[in-house]
């Protein structure tokens, strides 16, 4: 765990999962921008103290901290790191997913040990963060989650990743209802193709260009058009958008 701060207070704290890359990474950029005190969370500690420097040298204020969202533990400690640093939490960004194993495994070839995998991390980690998540976000938050376009696409081949991030948008949508009473906003974003680095990895330029062409606009999103999204969402401005899964896609079909 590492602190990096500036002189001044932070009136809202974000604590964002899969932090130190992709989508996570420019999360933490435009809360820091909004005014938000940053929570890096990274199972890699190098990468989330990278972005908090980053995050400070723009004269912001974060705290990296190494955790495994699959952990009871660790998810647990993510939570009390960020109240014993600065005194709440306002935002949750959860970003941290397993996102390219088992994707193009049909169901009747797909190694079950994959789909666990998948459970693992997508599911019963989410599950966790949003435990954590409803516990203690102070009145007037926002939690946001992420699913896929690919949910709606229904893709061959993608029947493990599509599960796994379907039943994210359940316990989105019943979280939604459980904390109204508290004022506080439960929504998940679905990012269409996305040029993150975990999304290019591997693919051919071939591929890319078929995934590409799936949009009107015959190209990727990039990960800062969805973080402006989820900076949305956590914004005061964003407070009447509650319960949805809000599609960001370019129109892909």
């Amino acid at each position: 765990m590492t602190s990096t701060t500036t002189a001044g207070t932070q009136p809202r704290v974000a604590v964002i999962t899969g932090g130190s890359r992709g989508i996570g990474r420019e999360s933490a950029r435009l809360l820091a921008a909004d005014g938000c005190a940053v929570v890096v969370c990274s199972r890699n500690q190098d990468e989330a103290d990278a972005v908090a420097k980053e995050i400070t040298a723009a004269g912001g204020s974060a705290l990296a901290m190494r955790a495994d969202v699959s952990d009871e533990a660790s998810v647990a400690a993510l939570f009390d790191a960020a109240e014993s640093t600065y005194g709440g939490v306002d935002v949750v960004v959860h970003a941290a997913a397993h996102a390219g194993l088992g994707r193009t495994s049909a169901v009747a070839e797909l190694d079950l040990g994959v789909l666990d995998v998948l459970y693992r991390t997508n599911i019963r980690g989410t599950f966790m963060v949003a435990q954590q998540a409803a516990r203690r976000v102070r009145t007037g938050g926002a939690i946001i989650t992420f699913s896929t376009a690919v949910v709606r696409l229904a893709m061959p081949g993608y029947a493990a990743y599509s599960a796994s991030k379907a039943a994210i948008e359940a316990l989105t949508l019943i979280l939604a209802r459980e904390l109204g009473s508290r004022d506080v906003t439960v929504n998940a974003v679905a990012p269409g193709p996305t040029a993150t680095e975990l999304f290019l990895e591997g693919k051919d330029d071939a591929t890319l260009a078929g995934l590409a062409a799936r949009a009107p606009t015959n190209r990727l999103g990039t990960p800062t058009e969805i973080a402006e999204v989820v900076a949305f969402l956590a914004r005061p401005a964003g407070h009447w958008v509650n319960g949805q899964v809000i599609q960001v896609n370019g129109g892909v079909l």
